[in-house]
């Protein structure tokens, strides 16, 4: 049984303005990126990895230089590579959200074929087929043991996962895969299993007291019933 360790890219200013960034190229990390994948870095330390492979694309392959700097080959595998959004690359999602094609996307993203894109069904196929025989290839290599590392893309990282939970792909968007987060896959030959989905360390328990502070007690400011 092989352990993928999924990883999606640092945020970038594409992620915070809200843009579908898609295969555009010279989209990096900011700042605050770069800060949670050097946390992810020191939390992955102690983890022997056999492989690391990444999309070709700048920001993953960025993120993946950080996590393992110089002791680690990456190898680039295009079938982690973005989806194809076609005419949509580029664009804000806010705008996007009112686009007659959105409604597709949400909920039956099986059916969605960007204009002048990729098919979300192709997407979907080749990131999850890449992700198998890879994980095939290294535990012959290696033996059930190993643990292999993918740095890819949300929509990418969610098909892979939905893959694996034998989740339909037109529940695929019910799942979050957050920049900088971790997921884990183990492969066998009588199926595969996901222990850990979206784990960002302790960062999602700084949002969710963020978020609190923001949000109104039941019984008003005083918190009195």
């Amino acid at each position: 049984m092989g352990t993928l360790l999924l990883i999606r890219h640092g945020r970038t200013e594409a992620n915070v303005n809200g843009i579908l960034a898609g295969r555009t190229p010279g989209v990096v990390l900011d700042e605050v990126g770069k800060a949670a994948t050097e946390s992810l870095a020191n939390r992955l330390a102690g983890v022997k990895v056999a492989q690391v492979v990444s999309s070709p694309l700048e920001r993953t392959r960025e993120t993946a230089s950080i996590l393992f700097k110089e002791d680690q080959s990456i190898a680039l595998e295009d079938r982690f590579l973005e989806c194809d959004y076609g005419d949509w690359q580029g664009a804000k999602l806010s705008e996007l959200a009112v686009h007659e094609l959105w409604p597709i996307v949400q909920q039956r993203p099986d059916e969605m074929i960007f204009p002048n894109g990729e098919s979300m069904n192709d997407m979907s196929a080749r990131a999850s087929t890449a992700a198998r025989e890879w994980d095939a290839k290294l535990t012959g290599d290696h033996g059930d043991k190993v643990v292999w590392v993918a740095v890819s893309h949300g929509d990418i990282i969610k098909a892979i996962c939905a893959d694996a939970m034998g989740l339909p792909l037109r529940k695929f968007q019910s799942l979050m895969i957050e920049p900088a987060s971790i997921s884990v896959i183990h492969y066998s030959d009588s199926g595969s299993a996901v222990s850990k989905l979206n784990d960002t360390g302790s960062e999602w328990l700084t949002k969710l007291n963020e978020d609190a502070i923001k949000t109104p007690t039941l019984g008003g400011e005083s918190g009195s019933d």
